[in-house]
């Protein structure tokens, strides 16, 4: 199918070189590229695989938080999940009220906890009884008693969770109760989180009775946030999450419930922003290795997720400039940085065609811990980001230059 964008564009996701040119022209290279129309289609199918009416969808920034595109989430009626105090920040600057905002994080320190909680989020759920303790006494001794607040504590379930520094196990539960009882609190939410991109639907479902189960243990229990962890299909082909069968498994779950009106939360992040991302980047240097292709680009590993956290697998296509010359014949190809660093791959034994200098690579799915786990690691700045809108494009991320080098340093001109 093409639908058209900018001058043309191929399918859902993939553009046509015209475009890539044509968008690195304008925003120099490398580039972010986020497709609008993607990421409504792919909003929009998560949002209807869930039937349950008290269901609540919360898009996990800590994947991406472009305040562009977290504003996306929010007039789509999304809200905002937090591990940090900067997501909310970032969150409360994309518009989202503070009500619409779910905090689960970690290690707050106690002008943080102050922080959170003058900002006004009332969703708060906690993975040690230490930091709902500190949560309390922030209440209790700042007089914050204007917004009635849920608490929940992150459950830690060994036996499925396996070796996880995160969370309250349920024989704490009790000490729990007692701290936000003393308080003149509730304890009323369980968050439950299976894991990091994971694409076994059944993963989740076969364990969804002994989440409820064990949030029973809680006499004041009014919301499951069943969190995120769910995967993406970043190789083709490969186990994808189904939506689906998750909502349809999930409702008939909560829906037996006797006189329960419980509230669903669900925090997708990588499923929900991995597809609409795009990083464009210039070929800048082909050389061969016997027979094997090593071409050198100019962005870095360090414009993207760090492999060893997020997996190092993502798609390349290219475009090439001379179309006369491109034909089927690939060959297997390392894709490097514009660095010395011995890891810096962007792609390692590639199936790609002859490449020359000028030639552009396409690194598909990036939307999730791409440009959010970035860094200056071997001091390159980062690119810049732009948002594809139906057959516009504007810049959503102003493009770095070495200035960003010495922002906060402290130093002597003196350079005698």
């Amino acid at each position: 199918m093409r639908v058209e964008l900018g001058k043309e564009k191929i399918n859902d996701t993939l553009f046509s070189r015209k475009v890539a040119e044509e968008l690195l022209s304008i925003y120099g290279s490398p580039l972010y590229v986020y497709d609008a129309v993607s990421l409504h289609r792919t909003i929009e199918c998560i949002t209807k695989a869930i039937s349950y009416p008290r269901t609540q969808f919360h898009f996990a920034s800590v994947t991406n938080g472009n305040v562009a595109l977290l504003q996306i989430f929010r007039n789509a009626g999304w809200g905002l999940h937090a591990n940090t105090p900067g997501d909310i920040y970032l969150g409360l600057e994309a518009g989202f009220n503070p009500s619409q905002i779910v905090y689960s994080g970690s290690n707050l320190n106690r002008a943080e906890m102050e922080q959170v909680l003058h900002w006004g989020v009332n969703t708060l759920n906690f993975d040690s009884i230490p930091q709902l303790q500190l949560c309390c006494e922030v209440v209790v001794q700042k007089g914050i008693y204007n917004s009635p607040f849920r608490l929940g504590l992150r459950l830690n379930l060994p036996e499925i969770t396996g070796d996880s520094r995160i969370g309250v196990r349920p024989e704490e539960f009790i000490t729990g109760l007692n701290i936000t009882n003393k308080a003149g609190l509730k304890l009323s939410g369980l968050h439950f989180y299976r894991g990091t991109g994971t694409n076994a639907t059944n993963a989740f479902t076969q364990i969804i009775d002994k989440v409820i189960t064990t949030a029973q243990m809680l006499p004041d229990w009014e919301y499951l946030d069943f969190g995120g962890g769910f995967g993406y299909p970043y190789r083709r082909g490969g186990a994808s999450f189904d939506w689906q069968e998750f909502g349809r498994k999930i409702t008939e779950k909560i829906n037996n419930l006797e006189s329960k009106k419980i509230e669903l939360i669900i925090e997708p992040g990588r499923a929900a922003i991995a597809k609409c991302g795009t990083l464009l980047a210039r070929v800048v240097s082909v050389k061969w290795q016997d027979s094997k292709q090593i071409v050198g680009v100019d962005s870095t590993v360090a414009n993207l997720s760090v492999p060893s956290v997020h997996g190092g697998y993502r798609e390349i296509i290219t475009y090439q400039q001379n179309t006369k010359i491109a034909n089927s014949q690939t060959y297997i190809t390392d894709v490097c940085g514009n660095t010395t660093y011995s890891r810096d791959y962007l792609g390692k034994n590639c199936q790609l065609p002859a490449l020359e200098i000028g030639d552009i690579i396409a690194i598909l799915d990036v939307g999730a811990y791409g440009y959010a786990m970035s860094s200056h690691f071997l001091h390159r700045p980062k690119p810049a980001e732009v948002l594809l809108e139906n057959d516009k494009h504007r810049l959503i991320r102003k493009r770095e230059d070495y200035s960003i080098l010495l922002s906060n340093q402290v130093f002597s001109l003196n350079r005698s």
